[in-house]
C-alpha cells in the first residue's frame, strides 16, 4: 500500500492514526504542498491523502478509514454493535459536515482581497463554542464516544489538537485559525484527551 501526503496535512493525520493503531505499514509519498501533480495523475483529483491498495485508488480520509477498517477488523475502529456503530457514523458525519465548516470558511474568507474580519469573528466563536459538546463528550469517559480509541477520535484529533500541539514548521492558516480560536484552559477534559491522543503512534 502507499498513500499520497502533504507536510502538516490534518486529513492524512487521520490515516497515520488509524494505520498504527491497525499495526499496518505503507510506503509514504510525500508530495510538495504546491504541486498535486502527481496526486491528480494517480487519482484524478488533487487532494491528500489518497491510498493505493492494489488496483483500488481511494481519495478522501473517511474512506481510506473504512477501507482500513474493512481490512483489518481487529482492533475496531468503529464499533461492532449496530446501534453504537451508527452513532460513530453520526459523529463523523457531523464533524465532517458541520465541524468542519467554520473553519473552512474562514481560511476561504482570509483568502479574499477584502476579507470581513466580523465575519471571521463570528466563525470563530462557533469553532470556540464547539469545544464545550467535546468537553461534555469526555465527561468520564477517556475517549470521544466510550472508554475505547476509535473513529472519532481519529477524526477529530488532527483538529482539536491545535489546542495544545503546534509544530513552529507548520505555517498553514487553516491551522493557524484552529489554534488562534481553540485556547487552552477552559476544557481541562479536551486537553487531557488530546495528550492522550497525541502520545499514540503514528504510522
Amino acid at each position: 500500500m502507499r498513500v499520497y501526503s502533504t507536510p502538516y496535512s490534518t486529513n492524512v493525520e487521520r490515516v497515520a492514526l488509524a494505520l498504527a493503531y491497525k499495526g499496518l505499514s505503507v510506503e509514504w509519498v510525500q508530495v510538495p504542498y504546491d504541486d498535486r501533480a502527481e496526486v491528480e495523475r494517480v487519482s484524478g483529483q488533487p487532494l491528500v491523502p489518497v491510498l493505493v491498495d492494489g488496483e483500488l485508488v481511494l481519495p478522501d480520509s473517511p474512506a481510506i478509514l473504512r477501507h482500513l477498517d474493512e481490512l483489518v477488523p481487529d482492533p475496531p475502529l468503529w464499533p461492532r454493535d449496530p446501534a453504537r456503530r451508527a452513532e460513530a457514523d453520526v459523529f463523523v458525519d457531523w464533524f465532517n459536515q458541520v465541524w468542519k465548516q467554520p473553519p473552512n470558511l474562514m481560511a476561504a474568507e482570509l483568502e479574499q482581497q477584502d476579507p470581513d474580519p466580523s465575519r471571521v469573528d463570528e466563525l470563530g466563536r462557533r469553532v470556540t463554542a464547539a469545544l464545550d459538546r467535546f468537553e461534555a463528550l469526555l465527561d468520564g469517559r477517556d475517549h470521544l464516544l466510550g472508554d475505547e480509541f476509535g473513529i472519532a477520535d481519529v477524526v477529530a484529533f488532527p483538529f482539536l489538537k491545535y489546542m495544545t500541539v503546534w509544530d513552529e514548521g507548520d505555517t498553514h492558516v487553516f491551522h493557524e485559525l484552529l489554534r488562534d480560536w481553540q485556547r487552552p484552559g477552559r476544557h481541562p477534559r479536551v486537553e487531557a484527551w488530546i495528550a492522550r491522543v497525541d502520545a499514540r503512534p503514528r504510522a
